[in-house]
């Protein structure tokens, strides 16, 4: 990766929190939780989603910048959502801890060297090590995704 990949990347992945809360500010909640299918989330547990999975991207990022070949604990997203009470939440404290720890998981990633992108930990779950930079590219994708999704529920809830 390089430094403008890089910088590229962090950009993208910044603005990401500010994105999520426009998208979602002042929805009702009936549109919050509306869902196309049983098995499917709803608005109020992607925002949990992504307010948890910034707290394991730092950990795992963490855990490759100071840990000695370390291995990533696998998890079940639906199952986080489940038991994690996503759908008991507060909509604006999970956009808050997104884009808390997004900032600061940014800020760490602005700061490292170049060498330190290709420190890695095994991740079972793929069978191979991932490495900072497929972090750093999964941490600019992951918001986009999920806020696409957002707008095609907020669509599907009010008909339109």
């Amino acid at each position: 990766m390089t430094e403008a990949e890089l910088k590229k990347h962090l950009d993208d992945a910044e603005k990401s929190p500010k994105q999520i809360a426009a998208a979602v500010l002042g929805l009702p909640e009936k549109t919050l939780r509306y869902k196309t299918s049983p098995d499917k989330w709803c608005i109020l547990e992607i925002l949990g989603h992504l307010a948890d999975m910034e707290i394991l991207y730092a950990y795992r990022i963490r855990q490759m910048l100071a840990d000695k070949d370390p291995v990533i604990a696998p998890i079940d997203q639906d199952t986080w959502a489940k038991n994690l009470g996503y759908l008991e939440s507060s909509p604006p404290e999970l956009v808050a801890l997104y884009g808390l720890n997004r900032h600061a998981n940014v800020g760490l990633l602005r700061r490292l060297k170049a060498e330190d992108l290709q420190k890695s930990a095994r991740h079972p779950e793929l069978d191979h090590r991932v490495t900072v930079a497929d972090y750093v590219m999964m941490m600019s994708k992951h918001g986009p995704n999920h806020l696409e999704q957002i707008e095609r529920l907020k669509k599907e809830a009010t008909g339109k």
